[in-house]
């Protein structure tokens, strides 16, 4: 067999393997290793199951990962989403359909310690969800903000989604997340626009709440400065080049144990179990990176890549034509791949495409994460959707679809400002120190 075909059945037994239930990890590995393996020698993959391991984890770069991880942990543990989403709340509750846009709000901010969307959606599902029932809310506006919002937990840094996809294709990891930035911030306040008009429309839909004074404002702002004091540090820190993403992270994990163990929300057992599911959480993600790794090392040799490039090629199909394609594949691999197994797999192939067309590695890497929360809540199986059925178990699914919709044109929409106007996402990475 060519090379080629072999990188193909290769793929083909990937999915085979995804759809055994054998962990992403494994599959990757297992794959890349006899792959690598037949086109080379058994000699030779044996060298690389020896030695990429190790490179992968003992990466200094990696260390990031790990950190914003357990930054996540301190602030779930320390339970600083419902003050998160309860000073926001405060502000924006007596708008029409508030407590939704508050809900995007409080899902930006969580979003910006934590890095994942999951997370986002159960934790702020579980606080605000029963404060819009109580006041009258739609089941479907109120689980539609809580899943979409959920995804800006991957946009917005810190996103080790986007530091995972730095490390693959060897990209600035500060300018990466500095990228997310503006697009992040973009697509919060385009749901929130979604919301206002949708409550404008029909008020029903979201009732206001009374409106909180001034003094009770500045009081829940006073519960979450330390968050808000710390995004600034680490996104600013890495604008200006003050300090790596590494020390930022450094930075922001042991920052936000100071603060949660300054209002007495962190005791021994909290800590500990920070502890141990930040490590389970890394050495996961640690596995997948090592899988991925041999996985890559097997499509580098099957010559599939340089073979997808030059099959593009000869289409002569419009770039953006391509763009739209590969946006696509991601919304039917959303259907059954969460976005960390997406970027991995799919990355090492399309990244030379991406190249020889022209387009910016760092624009893409926020494309590409934005096609991802797009697939986390598409139907029929949006992940994000299946983790807002268990938080709300009272809402059928049909109404948390039905509520995703406007935020999918929302998504759409914030797709075509970023393509025609890539500045968005390019202007501060470019204006960085370093």
């Amino acid at each position: 067999m060519s090379p080629e075909l072999v990188g193909v059945l290769g793929i083909a037994a990937l999915f085979i393997l995804f759809a055994l239930g054998l962990p992403i990890a494994f599959s990757l590995g297992i794959v890349g290793f006899a792959g690598f393996s037949y086109l080379t020698s058994w000699h030779s993959g044996l060298s690389i199951l020896g030695m990429y391991p190790f490179s992968t984890t003992a990466s200094y770069t990696m260390s990031i990962i790990a950190l914003f991880v357990l930054m996540g942990e301190f602030v779930l543990n320390a339970g600083l989403g419902e003050d998160i989403y309860t000073a926001i709340r405060q502000w924006m509750g007596h708008l029409s359909g508030g407590l939704a846009m508050a809900t995007v709000g409080g899902c930006t901010l969580f979003g910006c310690v934590t890095g994942s969307s999951v997370a986002t959606v159960a934790t702020i599902g579980r606080v605000s969800l029963p404060e819009m029932k109580r006041y009258g809310y739609d089941d479907a506006i109120s689980t539609g903000s809580i899943a979409a919002g959920g995804g800006l937990g991957m946009l917005i840094p810190p996103s080790f989604v986007l530091v995972i996809y730095g490390v693959i294709t060897t990209q600035s990891i500060g300018k990466l997340l500095i990228a997310g930035v503006l697009p992040g911030l973009l697509l919060a306040f385009t749901y929130m626009a979604i919301i206002y008009i949708r409550v404008k429309l029909n008020p029903a839909m979201g009732p206001r709440t009374p409106k909180v004074g001034l003094k009770e404002k500045l009081q829940g702002l006073k519960a979450i400065w330390g968050i808000i004091v710390l995004f600034i540090l680490i996104v600013g820190g890495i604008y200006y080049g003050i300090f790596t993403p590494t020390e930022a992270a450094g930075i922001g994990a042991f920052g936000t144990l100071l603060f949660a163990m300054g209002r007495r929300r962190l005791n021994w057992k909290s800590f500990y179990h920070s502890l141990i599911q930040a490590t389970g959480t890394t050495v996961m993600i640690l596995l997948i990176m090592i899988g991925a790794t041999l996985f890559g090392a097997f499509l580098t040799v099957s010559n599939l890549p340089a073979l997808l490039v030059e099959t593009i090629e000869g289409l002569e199909l419009h770039r953006y034509v391509i763009l739209a394609f590969l946006l696509g594949g991601y919304m039917i691999l959303g259907c059954f791949m969460e976005a960390l197994s997406m970027m991995l797999v799919t990355v090492p192939i399309i990244f030379p495409l991406i190249l020889k067309l022209g387009f910016d590695p760092i624009w893409f890497g926020v494309i590409i994460l934005l096609g991802q929360e797009m697939a986390m809540i598409t139907p029929p199986l949006g992940l994000n959707v299946f983790v807002m059925a268990g938080v709300a178990k009272d809402v059928p699914m049909y109404t948390i679809f039905k509520g995703i919709i406007p935020f999918l044109f929302g998504l759409l929409f914030c797709f075509i400002i970023l393509i025609i106007f890539p500045q968005i996402v390019l202007v501060l990475p470019n204006m960085m120190s370093r």
